[in-house]
């Protein structure tokens, strides 16, 4: 079976896609029909990265060039993989299915990046698993490409329901961990677009020292725990450097906003936000005459509110815990706002930011020249559970914004800010 499958990888994805940052990209006859689909050509509508061109203007790259990537990379792991003795049972159709998973994973993304994120609406994974389901892509996988279209949502889409005989949980850990072809494209295809050295790693030596490890997907040598360093530093950078940049923030916080009201007052519903691109995004929002609607024109026109106030997110400090639920965080929003109902502040025109909570995953196996592998947290490596807390905590914070059009009173002083948030003097 190895060799069928091996033979399968070497010699049925031959149809050339060329691409920055991999060079040629090779598909298979039916995957390249897949692509041609309306559902995966919607993905060359939405920016990868949102808002981030806004500060890197070269960061316009798009969710169908990323795909392709993490496509390209699932298939040289997968590759590298089926040499192991320990591998364990694999099958063409589930080493398909998991190909597909990575070129599809995107599938159901919404516009924006994160813009979206932490808004009581369906995640892009259980949209991408309804559209793998029920489109047009459903019948390519099923005639053309000869899989389980069950199967590849549920490797995408950890509530998708699945019985059949691929090894769905293996792949699935494949897909999303320490070392998977997601991170290594988004880390390499980000700082590459957005013209910065942070998240280039070398993937040709991090592929090369990946393992086979039932418990957890994949392992990596000891050689390689400088490759798995890199990339967990290289990710803290891009948070730092890009993906939670002041302004990039602010842009995303505006968007949140604009759409946090209009569900809330009813203007639009949610299922008007599901499988749209950037441009009918803004078409959707654009024929509703709704004052704060308007912040989505100023985003595009970098018309973008001013940070007055940042703090560390303390996780201790129930305020802050608080405004992490968007019910509270637009009620205190509006308190502020009247506080400054002097200068004649409307409710759209106060935000307070919180970046979600992110994770930097250390569950791996290390595996010696000799003797018995050992968990990553036991390696040498300084990235443990308390570093790891440290470095996620110290890219949060909060922080609030206010319209240009607007200045703070004289009278307001730091202190009194930081008594909204929970700051002892």
């Amino acid at each position: 079976m190895k060799q069928t499958i091996l033979n399968h990888l070497h010699n049925d994805y031959t149809k050339p896609i060329r691409d920055p940052v991999w060079k040629n990209i090779y598909l298979s006859g039916s995957l390249l029909e897949v692509t041609k689909d309306r559902c995966f050509q919607k993905l060359n509508r939405i920016k990868q990265l949102g808002p981030a061109y806004l500060v890197y203007p070269g960061a316009t790259h798009t969710r169908l060039n990323h795909s392709l990537g993490v496509f390209a990379l699932a298939h040289r792991l997968i590759k590298h993989l089926v040499a192991f003795d320990d591998v364990g049972e694999l099958s063409v159709e589930g080493v398909k299915s998991f190909l597909c998973a990575a070129l599809l994973h995107d599938l159901g993304h919404y516009p924006f990046a994160h813009s979206l994120k932490d808004i009581n609406i369906k995640s892009h994974e259980e949209l991408t698993s309804e559209l793998i389901m029920g489109s047009g892509i459903t019948g390519i996988l099923k005639k053309n490409v000869g899989v389980d279209p069950l199967a590849v949502a549920a490797i995408i889409d950890e509530k998708t329901a699945y019985k059949g005989g691929v090894r769905v949980e293996f792949y699935r850990r494949l897909l999303s961990g320490v070392l998977d072809p997601d991170k290594l494209d988004y880390l390499n295809r980000d700082a590459y677009f957005c013209g910065v050295p942070y998240g280039i790693q070398d993937v040709d030596f991090i592929l090369g020292e990946v393992q086979p490890a039932d418990c957890r997907g994949i392992g990596i040598s000891e050689k390689g725990l400088s490759a798995v360093e890199s990339i967990l530093f290289a990710k803290y950078l891009m948070y730092k450097s890009v993906y939670w940049h002041k302004t990039v923030r602010i842009a995303t916080a505006m968007i949140k906003k604009a759409v946090i009201m209009g569900l809330k007052e009813g203007i639009i519903k949610r299922e008007e936000l599901y499988g749209l691109d950037d441009n009918e995004f803004f078409s959707i929002v654009s024929k509703y005459s709704y004052p704060p609607f308007k912040l989505l024109k100023k985003v595009l026109e970098r018309n973008l509110y001013k940070l007055v106030y940042r703090i560390p997110f303390d996780d201790n400090n129930p305020i802050h815990r608080d405004l992490t639920d968007i019910k509270i965080k637009d009620e205190y929003e509006r308190r502020i706002a009247g506080e400054l109902a002097g200068r004649k502040i409307l409710e759209q025109e106060v935000i307070i930011d919180i970046p979600e909570p992110i994770s930097f995953e250390i569950d791996l196996s290390v595996y010696p020249e000799k003797g018995e592998s050992y968990g990553f947290t036991e390696s040498s490596s300084i990235f443990r559970g308390d570093t790891v807390k440290d470095f996620t905590g110290s890219l949060r914070s909060v922080s609030l914004l206010i319209s240009r059009e607007h200045s703070l009173p004289d009278t307001l002083r730091r202190a009194d800010m930081d008594k909204w948030f929970g700051v002892a003097e």
